[in-house]
């Protein structure tokens, strides 16, 4: 893609070819900290428990390949399009299809392997259908069109820049700085009511991490906030993003009933961890890899996944939470835990077989329940503002 994106591309297309992470004998002996990078070029701070862990990690994403490829085998190179059971279809074909979807959705929870994320975001998450449905150049003649023109947007953007992922290898160059900038600044005059906000910023660097081109994660942009996410999540006031925020603390306590008392009983607001994790999709709480497999169901199974997410980090730390007694201990303890969540099978077995199911139905509930207080809120909050604006004019 990039001048870099070619080396990556190969370090990546064949999983046996990732060396396995080696600390000095120095190290082990020590239990000292140890430096090294992942996979998508990002440093890794941790102790060597921690590298026996990643090196786990990386001979299940070995592994899991090797699924994939003997499904592709079999099946042909885009079996897993091959889910929608449309009433038209003969009877088996339907079965075919419901086979598929079955066994799509157990593979994904185990993780897509690497070099196939690109292709199947892009089919599965709807990005694909949506950039068919625009001028075949509409990337490139958006981004020649606006590439000069100044805004509030763009001021925000170019300030938030440099602190997107600093010291990454290719994020943090001139290089890299460019290319989130142009995907950032086509999406802000696609959509004016979202403009940018903080944090689409670091899901915009993932994304082109990940992606074949700039061209693709600028529609993988689009789908998540036109279709896959909350609508409102990312406008000016953030209102649905405040919604998703009330929905979780209500699930929380439905979810998780030791914990939502314990943090009333501090006066914690979940929103003070939370709010990080809805906007910027978990790419800057959790290690790469983690994130990555969380995006793997989002964009198969929807956004309630977050939920999902966050529910399961609180319960992995249920027994220590409910021994501390002051609210910058419960942000250590989360930040601690989602900072080491270098297995994301540990997250994930936890998200899915410990927090239960949440129907679409339940979650769409409690969000229009949730909607007027949340309006109320924000309109009164503006009203304040306004007339202390007025007070300092006078």
């Amino acid at each position: 893609m990039y001048g870099t994106h070619s080396k990556r591309d190969m370090e990546i297309d064949y999983q046996s070819q990732v060396p396995i992470l080696r600390p000095s004998i120095h190290a082990r002996r020590a239990k000292i900290t140890v430096k090294f990078q992942d996979l998508y070029g990002f440093t890794v701070e941790g102790n060597v428990d921690d590298v026996n862990v990643l090196n786990d990690v990386r001979e299940k994403v070995r592994e899991q390949g090797k699924v994939w490829w003997a499904l592709e085998a079999s099946k042909g190179a885009n079996w897993y399009l091959q889910t929608h059971i449309s009433s038209t279809l003969k009877t088996s074909l339907k079965f075919s299809a419901l086979v598929n979807a079955i066994t799509l959705k157990k593979l994904i929870r185990k993780g897509i392997p690497p070099v196939l994320r690109p292709k199947v975001w892009f089919s599965l998450s709807g990005a694909a259908k949506k950039k068919s449905t625009a001028p075949e150049s509409y990337y490139e003649d958006l981004t020649k069109a606006v590439q000069d023109k100044v805004t509030p947007a763009t001021k925000q953007i170019d300030h938030d820049l440099p602190r997107t992922f600093p010291g990454h290898p290719w994020l943090d160059t001139a290089e890299g700085h460019a290319a989130l900038r142009r995907v950032l600044v086509a999406y802000s005059f696609r959509d004016s009511d979202v403009g940018y906000c903080q944090g689409l910023n670091y899901v915009a660097a993932l994304l082109l991490l990940v992606m074949k081109t700039e061209e693709e994660a600028f529609w993988m942009i689009a789908v998540l906030l036109e279709n896959v996410l909350v609508s409102d999540c990312y406008n000016k006031n953030l209102s649905g993003c405040h919604v998703e925020q009330r929905v979780f603390k209500d699930l929380l306590t439905k979810k998780c009933p030791r914990i939502a008392a314990h943090l009333d009983a501090l006066e914690f607001d979940v929103s003070l961890v939370c709010t990080e994790w809805f906007l910027c999709l978990f790419a800057k709480s959790l290690p790469s890899e983690t994130t990555l497999r969380v995006w793997d169901v989002l964009f198969n199974e929807g956004a309630n996944l977050l939920f999902h997410v966050a529910l399961a980090i609180f319960k992995m730390n249920e027994e220590e939470l409910l021994t501390v007694h002051h609210v910058g201990d419960v942000i250590h303890i989360i930040q601690r835990c989602t900072h080491q969540l270098f297995d994301p099978d540990d997250l994930l077995t936890v998200a899915f077989d410990q927090i239960g199911f949440m129907t679409t139905t339940t979650i769409s509930r409690q969000r229009k329940k949730q909607e007027p207080a949340v309006m109320a809120e924000l309109d009164e909050r503006l009203r304040r503002l306004n007339s202390i604006n007025a007070g300092d004019e006078q």
